[in-house]
């Protein structure tokens, strides 16, 4: 069984920054990719970063390219997600997500499709002045 817990998130002033992490167990890391998603009420849920269990880049949807930073610690078996740069439109509900890792592509299908098997509760996060 696979379990995922997000924790960081909370009230920011545009421009300022957050970061979220997502603790699993190191089985998670070793054999699926980490994504991280998020829904705004209304909205469809889109991704936003993704690592893989493999020596391969993360992925990043056009949103959040250059201002959110996506990372892996092993020793913590934690996933984190560095923010910076918030604009109101970041405000969602974000969610880590893993997927079971099938090859060097399945970071970006993560991403893109949603295709995870495992999903964290989700953490409000919310841009506002």
């Amino acid at each position: 069984q696979v379990h995922l817990g997000e924790s960081g998130g909370g009230l920011v002033q545009p421009g300022g920054s957050l970061r979220l992490s997502c603790a699993t167990s190191a089985a998670t890391l070793e054999y699926y990719d980490i994504g991280w998603f998020r829904q705004d009420p209304g909205k469809e849920r889109e991704g936003v970063a993704c690592t893989s269990s493999r020596d391969v880049s993360p992925y990043y949807t056009e949103p959040v390219k250059g201002r959110f930073t996506i990372s892996r610690d092993n020793a913590k078996n934690t996933v984190y997600l560095e923010m910076n740069g918030l604009k109101p439109e970041d405000t969602a509900v974000y969610h880590c997500a893993a997927g079971i890792t099938i090859n060097e592509y399945s970071v970006q299908t993560l991403c893109t499709a949603g295709v995870a098997q495992y999903w964290g509760p989700g953490i409000q996060v919310t841009v506002s002045s």
